[in-house]
């Protein structure tokens, strides 16, 4: 079963997070004009482990940006993480990483 055969919203979003795998990750990556790479994988298990260990948390994009420092050894910028997502990181990332949309607003 692929992407098209599951659940979404409006947005195109999962409707059920158990629907999501690494496969269905390309396939929303692909829709969505991304090609993963480490970086984008990095994110995306960030924000699942975010969301599923903290109770339904979803990251915004300053703590993305901090985590995602952390994790790369390096000075991540807003920007870094935009290269990768375009259309919003914490959206495009969460919804890639077969999250509900946040309801959050921009990065702070």
């Amino acid at each position: 079963m692929g992407y098209a055969d599951l659940e979404k919203d409006d947005k195109g979003y999962l409707l059920n997070t158990e629907d999501w795998n690494e496969d269905i990750a390309r396939e929303i990556a692909k829709a969505e004009s991304l090609e993963l790479t480490q970086r984008h994988w990095d994110i995306i298990a960030f924000l699942r482990d975010e969301f599923f260990d903290n109770n339904g948390h979803q990251p915004n994009e300053r703590a993305m940006v901090k985590a995602m420092s952390e994790k790369w050894g390096e000075s991540v910028a807003t920007k870094d993480l935009y290269d990768l997502f375009p259309m919003q990181p914490s959206k495009q990332a969460g919804k890639v990483a077969g999250l509900p949309e946040t309801k959050r607003k921009g990065g702070y």
